[in-house]
């Protein structure tokens, strides 16, 4: 079996109408939607939860009506996290199983790697896993973000501290695309807010061993240490062994994972991190409800489905992003009327609404520029919003205690 006929085909006919919901028409083929998921290798875990998300949102199109009268199929295979599996997938789901459309798969590398597949068929791509700017500034005409851009991952953190007057930053990220971007955006940031860079360290990927790139830290003693990195909690370890107490901690990915905290303990307290949507967001707050029915419209009911029909799954940003992608296609195919490509490429450039992920709208590049983000800290074992001001959850814990003090 080849490589991608390893893969799971997901999805098969997903959903049932439910009582009292529109009836799809059953004399209508279904409109037969392809992807790549990384289900194994080493983004298997938020690919996996961003897969749930593509499966949930089929799962209640098809319980209202499906779109255009016709039922949701989704056929995804599993790209083993690798980008050329990735390309190969949809070359072959685009030619062989002439599906109708797609969606993106986990991760701005493997989309770099198969975006140019897309753009060969010329058939629109909702990139829902990529957030790298440099895929949607290539000239490509036919894949769109949903993210918010890697530059402004750590907007929070940074804005955060300069409104504590915090005055010096070192930044470390790895040398690869979307940490790599978020670096220096992170840096970029710094600078136009007046804080002072006094340490800007990057690292190739396959790192373990962070003793010297943390010693340099110590040296450089910075108020605020921003990592755009995957291994928050060795780094958080190392951290604390070295006794490098900066004011504010924040990084990425890792650091929004239950695991974090379940892994460091008390350890993880104080530490903030860079999200594109939490679970969080759907929760009570002195003053009243959230203003989730404008800003993240459904959310509370997407919460709700996704506990019920993935019990004791961990819920993400992961899923709620392929989720959104979803809502996405199926919002730009209802206004094209059609799966022409032209006429879905012409809608999608001309949303503008809101998804359960939040905010959607792209430049005539396809590079998002609605789509808010988010900066937690872990406070008491949970993670609480703190950024931007009218999302916010809890209030900032400020500043950082000593490590035997948290």
């Amino acid at each position: 079996m080849s490589t991608f006929g390893k893969a799971c085909i997901a999805g098969l006919l997903i959903g049932v109408p439910a009582i009292g919901s529109v009836a799809v028409t059953e004399a209508q083929p279904p409109i037969r939607i392809g992807a790549s998921m990384a289900q194994t290798g080493s983004l298997a875990a938020p690919g996996e939860k961003m897969l749930r998300g593509y499966r949930l949102c089929a799962k209640h199109a098809n319980e209202k009506g499906g779109v255009l009268g016709r039922r949701i199929e989704l056929l995804v295979e599993d790209d083993q996290s690798t980008g050329s599996t990735a390309a190969a997938i949809y070359e072959k789901l685009i030619t062989q199983d002439k599906v109708d459309a797609i969606l993106g798969p986990y991760s701005s590398p493997i989309t770099e790697a198969m975006a140019d597949v897309s753009e060969k068929h010329r058939m629109p791509l909702v990139a829902a896993g990529a957030a790298a700017t440099s895929i949607f500034k290539k000239g490509r005409k036919f894949v769109f973000g949903s993210h918010s851009p890697a530059e402004r991952y750590l907007q929070g953190l940074i804005e955060v501290a300069a409104s504590r007057g915090l005055k010096t930053v070192a930044v470390i990220y790895e040398n690869t695309l979307l940490q790599k971007s978020i670096g220096l955006g992170a840096l970029a940031l710094a600078r136009k807010r007046g804080l002072q860079v006094v340490l800007e360290e990057s690292y190739p990927k396959g790192t373990t061993d962070f003793g010297e790139i943390l010693r340099k830290v110590k040296v450089a003693n910075p108020d605020v240490l921003a990592a755009a990195a995957y291994e928050a909690v060795t780094i958080t370890r190392l951290l604390k062994q070295l006794g490098i107490n900066p004011q504010m901690f924040g990084g990425t990915v890792e650091v929004a994972f239950p695991r974090f905290y379940e892994t460091l303990g008390r350890d993880a307290e104080f530490v903030y991190g860079a999200s594109q949507w939490e679970p969080e967001l759907v929760t009570l707050r002195a003053g009243g409800l959230i203003p989730i029915a404008r800003e993240y419209p459904g959310a509370r009911e997407f919460v709700e489905s996704h506990r019920k029909e993935f019990p004791g799954a961990e819920l993400s940003y992961h899923s709620a992003q392929g989720y959104g992608g979803c809502q996405v296609l199926m919002e730009a195919i209802r206004r094209a009327g059609s799966l022409e490509s032209e006429r879905l490429r012409t809608a999608i450039l001309n949303l503008d609404f809101n998804t359960v992920f939040g905010a959607f709208k792209v430049d005539p590049d396809g590079f998002q520029i609605a789509q808010k983000n988010v900066l937690f800290q872990w406070q008491d074992g949970k993670k609480v919003i703190v950024w931007p001001d009218e999302l916010a959850t809890g209030k900032v814990r400020f500043p950082t205690p000593p490590w035997n003090q948290r």
